[in-house]
């Protein structure tokens, strides 16, 4: 349609050249002495437009032919970039194919030619990573540095990244202090820096490191769960030699940090200290508010203390919990240790109906043994054998 419509503008526009050359009356005169020539002015017009086409086609003409080198050098330099071009996304494609030796190799000669050279000398110190060649890596990597110092801070994490793969923990957390000093907060740089810490053992910088991703939303919840309990933990067996510290590192964690594994753990931490009433205050409080069984099993292990007070909280416990296994488990030990013979039996004896445990057979052959009954006691002392093989 629109050719349609150039074509009837061109046939319209001769048409009105013709008409207004038809009453165009005027003419052009020429003097050259002696001579003297005079033509229509539409011929003159006519030459002049012939003329300029003429000269403009021999101009173009010889610009082209002085031109036709450069040109031709240019067209093999584009068929050049081109063709590595190709080499560099191929040195990609080998990269995300796993095929790090192929893009190891297609990365440099990209980087060779000048191709993206300090993204080619990336890709390159990747690969070498990806196939345990430290020395190439470092070697690319200041190359990459050197072609572009944008690139300074991509380069600090691939080279932290391959510290903490080798397990050189301190070495990498140096290295992403200097990238968070360029970089500002860097999401990528501090998930790295957490898994640095962690080998490290820096347990109060995991902490931080899990909060400040946590705030900006880029940690999984189940990840930070387990980093942080993790961190908790590791502090309180740190702290088991120094009941004070114990104590001050429990008493300032955030009750939401609380979690059921690190409740255990700083029991265990308070029976292994012989903390009984402190134990005993914490395991109860805490069962109050959610209940577990391995913390139950553990408020029966507790020794010395308001032995009475324990046992009245088992007893209410299990008023709300009569199939509880491992309150009975708990409650029995407790009544062993308080020499109530026949309250200890029935409950274990209950515990082992509901549970057949190898801690239960080992209970019950200890009241036996303590109640003179040696034969039942070997009998409980075989099971619980047997349980352990």
């Amino acid at each position: 349609m629109r050719g349609l419509l150039w074509v009837l503008t061109l046939f319209a526009l001769a048409v009105g050249i013709s008409l207004a050359a038809r009453f165009n009356e005027g003419y052009v005169l020429l003097v050259l002495p002696p001579y003297r020539a005079e033509i229509s002015l539409n011929l003159a017009i006519l030459f002049f437009l012939g003329g300029f086409v003429i000269v403009y086609a021999l101009l173009r003409g010889v610009a082209l032919t002085l031109s036709l080198p450069g040109r031709v050098r240019e067209f093999r330099q584009r068929r050049q970039r081109e063709k590595m071009f190709d080499v560099f996304h191929e040195a990609a494609r080998f990269i995300f194919e796993g095929r790090f030796s192929q893009a190891l190799t297609k990365a440099g000669e990209a980087h060779a030619a000048g191709q993206s050279p300090a993204l080619a000398a990336l890709m390159a110190a990747y690969s070498a990573r990806r196939l345990h060649e430290p020395f190439k890596q470092k070697t690319w990597l200041d190359q990459a540095a050197q072609d572009d110092p944008k690139m300074q801070s991509a380069c600090l994490m691939l080279e932290a990244e391959m510290l903490v793969a080798t397990r050189r923990f301190d070495e990498a957390i140096v290295l992403l202090k200097r990238l968070h000093e360029l970089a500002g907060v860097h999401i990528g740089a501090l998930r790295l820096e957490l898994r640095a810490q962690q080998g490290a053992g820096q347990w109060d910088e995991v902490l931080r490191l899990v909060r400040l991703l946590e705030k900006h939303n880029a940690l999984a919840p189940e990840l930070a769960q387990s980093a942080r309990d993790g961190a908790h933990r590791e502090n309180i067996r740190l702290r088991l030699g120094d009941p004070g510290a114990l104590r001050a590192y429990k008493n300032e964690l955030p009750p939401r940090e609380l979690s059921i594994e690190v409740a255990r753990d700083y029991a265990q931490a308070m029976l292994k200290l012989e903390a009984s009433d402190e134990a005993q205050e914490f395991i109860g409080a805490r069962l109050e508010i959610e209940w577990d069984a391995p913390l139950v099993r553990l408020y029966g292990l507790i020794r010395g203390g308001n032995l009475l007070s324990r046992i009245n909280a088992a007893d209410n416990w299990l008023s709300r919990r009569p199939d509880d296994p491992d309150l009975l488990l708990a409650l029995g030990r407790m009544c062993l240790e308080q020499q109530l013979w026949g309250k200890a039996q029935s409950c274990l004896e209950r515990s082992l109906l509901l549970a057949d445990c190898r801690d239960v057979h080992l209970e019950l052959a200890r009241l036996f043994d303590l109640t003179g009954r040696a034969e039942e006691a070997m009998a409980h002392y075989r099971t619980a054998a047997e349980r352990e093989e």
